[in-house]
């Protein structure tokens, strides 16, 4: 044990250089320790802890890595500090049941354009109708779907519309994804759609600058699909203006499942051609005028003038998660061009992540921040990993004759190895987000990036410049070109056998794994980083935890069952195909359907007929109820009852009965039965006591134990 702790400290001493870069990583730590909780921690907490911290590197010899440890450990203090103290600051008013026929009225603060209408956020709020809140209680934003035929909107407009109202959606499963988490840190109290056409009742203009953005975004977004209408404009919209809602279903479901969905999402590849022109323009444009020249330094003249392109073309497209990061990246390689310095890569990642963590905490669960930040991780160290190999095959070059064919293969193979580690880094990411992986992505991204590079991007680029002089259809028309051909490969390959796959969800240890071994194996340099790869393999290989075999959705209203081949089943009267294909994804299955049974299934009494299924599993006997006037019988003959109707009071036979009330209280419900008994999970209890949750106290339900056990 002595000799190993002496190994480690002289690995750790030799990485001495790599240090700064685990700080951003032990902020992550902290953040999503929070997270994790069960509770809500107190305030002080995060302060009290980061204070210790610090006093402890006081007393640490200086250099040394208790000094190090002390300093990572106030890092993580403060990251839990800070997303407490976020979450405490955006507390805001959600309705607590759906309202029906509700006159809304608010200020619209962003227009989001749909392929089939158009969705507003409202602010200022007030609700008309009956059962709506007192004033205290009324959501600060709602967010409305007003379909087609839709007025022309602009941001600051008043506006009037007939709708029906529901609270932020819950998880459609214990474990799944937590949209009433998202709608806190947005403030968002309520969501609707519209029952008649909505009406302006007042013209307004965006007041500040973030909503004088969000009009100018949604003014850019109507331009663009009005040069380009179909699919196409939804891809230029998303590509130009960051306005992902506008793609269309078939074409977004296309380019995730042939790799090239990260292409619509503005990130590295836009912010870099925004940089990139504006500096170009600029520093030749000062080379034109040679009195100029000789008395301004060009180089730094362009860095200023990219930085403040980069930084409104992020503000413009709302500034995504990606994008602050690719634009904090280039901010601080345009920095150390105005300090004549040299950019370290993991640096400007590592300060990146600082940046992006510190404005928006709770940014760290979502998808787009892992998979950004592990792209770019993983593209930076392969590339460091590979310096010494690539000037040995450049020297080599050096005496070539066809120097061409050496640059072109060397492109093509840069091209290749780009696409295969950014897909690997993603790919565990991708699947424990949206339970797909693309096997087949390396083709479409050998085509479609420089597609998008050199013909759509440019093209783009030169409209957003003509759109003040009302003449961007000019290079609107030849980007759609470029655009239809990207789509035209995105399903080509989607169409291909085998293209993507579904998986099961992998349990939240496999997520945890995958990280701290990515990152082991891409912030160290010296050998010893190899031993993350057999640390992400064993996050892999735990496999998904077991599927439920009873489901109830959150709202009581959709019951679902899983039979003996693992296939998932709609079991109630009512269908929602949001939930119940959620059910299903998860368990890695394209879709959930009407529960059927064979004629000797039906024969033995199982199936279902006018609101009551019945199914059994081992010495389980189960009822499924949606009519309320099938719910004596099932009470008279089940073990365990699941009702879409109030059933507690008036269903006392059964073992363990499950209704709509309990549904309410304490989210979705999934129910695992095996010979032993029942074990039961609620939604509102996996997630534990946080201010996002509806009724947050947890529910400890006693395990059952199987019939004559």
């Amino acid at each position: 044990m002595s000799n190993l702790r002496s190994w480690i400290l002289k690995q750790l001493d030799a990485e001495r250089g790599r240090w700064m870069l685990w700080l951003p990583v032990a902020m992550g730590l902290g953040i999503a320790v929070y997270f994790e909780l069960p509770s809500e921690p107190a305030l002080w907490v995060g302060p009290a802890a980061a204070i210790a911290a610090l006093v402890a590197a006081l007393f640490a010899p200086s250099g040394s890595f208790a000094r190090a440890l002390a300093i990572g450990a106030a890092a993580s203090a403060v990251g839990l500090g800070l997303v407490a103290w976020r979450t405490a600051s955006l507390a805001a008013p959600t309705l607590s049941r759906p309202l029906f026929s509700i006159n809304v009225e608010g200020r619209i603060a962003d227009i989001q354009r749909l392929p089939d209408g158009v969705r507003v956020v409202l602010e200022a709020v007030r609700l008309k109708g009956n059962g709506v809140p007192p004033a205290e209680m009324m959501p600060l934003k709602v967010r409305v779907s007003l379909g087609k035929g839709a007025p022309r909107l602009t941001v600051g407009d008043r506006l009037l519309v007939l709708a029906n109202l529901s609270p932020p959606a819950g998880p459609a499963a214990p474990g799944a994804f937590d949209f009433q988490r998202v709608a806190w840190y947005q403030q968002l109290g309520a969501v609707g759609y519209a029952l008649a056409p909505a009406a302006i009742i007042e013209h307004g203009k965006p007041n500040g600058l973030l909503r004088t953005l969000d009009a100018l975004r949604a003014d850019v977004t109507e331009r663009i699909m009005k040069a380009l209408p179909g699919p196409a404009g939804g891809v230029a919209a998303a590509l130009l203006a960051g306005e992902q809602t506008a793609v269309d279903k078939d074409v977004a479901q296309a380019m995730r499942d042939s790799g090239l969905a990260h292409i619509l999402s503005i990130s590295g590849l836009h912010i870099v051609f925004v940089v990139g022109l504006v500096m170009g323009l600029v520093r030749y444009g000062i080379a034109l005028i040679p009195p100029l020249a000789l008395r301004i330094d060009a180089k730094k003249v362009a860095a200023v003038l990219a930085l403040m392109a980069a930084l409104f073309y992020t503000a413009l497209a709302g500034a995504p998660v990606p994008a602050q990061r690719a634009c904090a990246m280039a901010g601080f390689a345009l920095l150390a061009i105005l300090l004549d310095r040299t950019a370290l890569s993991l640096r400007l990642v590592a300060w990146s992540a600082v940046i992006v963590l510190t404005a928006a905490p709770e940014s760290l669960t979502g998808a787009s921040f892992q998979m950004s930040f592990a792209a770019v991780v993983a593209l930076i160290a392969g590339w460091e990993a590979a310096s010494g190999w690539r000037r040995r095959l450049h020297e080599r070059a050096e005496g070539m004759r066809h120097r061409w064919a050496w640059r072109l293969t060397a492109a093509l193979g840069a091209s290749l190895a780009t696409t295969l580690i950014a897909s690997a880094a993603t790919g565990a990411f991708a699947a424990y987000h949206f339970n797909r992986v693309s096997l087949l992505g390396v083709a479409a991204n050998l085509v479609g990036v420089p597609l998008t590079g050199f013909w759509i991007m440019p093209w783009g680029l030169l409209a957003m410049l003509l759109m003040p002089f009302g003449l961007e259809a000019i290079a609107l028309v030849p980007m759609g070109w470029g655009v239809d051909g990207l789509n035209a490969i995105a399903r080509h390959v989607a169409a291909w056998p085998d293209a993507a796959t579904l998986v099961p969800s992998l349990p939240g240890a496999s997520l945890w794994l995958l990280t701290v071994g990515g990152l082991w194996l891409c912030l160290w340099r010296r050998r010893w980083r190899l031993a993350g790869l057999p640390v992400a393999v064993i996050g892999l290989l735990l496999g998904p935890p077991p599927a439920p075999d009873l489901l109830m959705s959150e709202d009581g209203r959709v019951l679902g069952l899983r039979d003996e081949r693992g296939q998932v089943h709609v079991a109630s009267a009512r269908t929602d195909r949001f939930v119940s294909d959620a059910w299903a994804r998860r368990q890695g299955q394209e879709g959930a359907k009407r529960w059927t049974v064979s004629a000797d299934q039906q024969a033995a009494g199982l199936g279902c007929a006018t609101g009551l299924c019945r199914w059994r599993k081992g010495p389980w006997r189960v009822a499924l109820v949606s009519d309320d006037r099938r719910l004596a019988e099932a009470c008279g003959s089940a073990d365990i009852v699941l009702a879409t109707v109030d059933a507690q009071a008036r269903c006392r036979g059964p073992r363990l009965v499950i209704d709509r009330r309990d549904a309410w209280r304490e989210g979705a419900q999934a129910l695992w039965l095996d010979d032993l008994g029942v074990r039961r999970e609620t939604a509102n209890a996996r997630r534990g006591d946080r201010p996002w949750v509806p009724n947050s106290s947890m529910r400890q339900t006693a395990p059952l134990k199987a019939p004559g056990a």
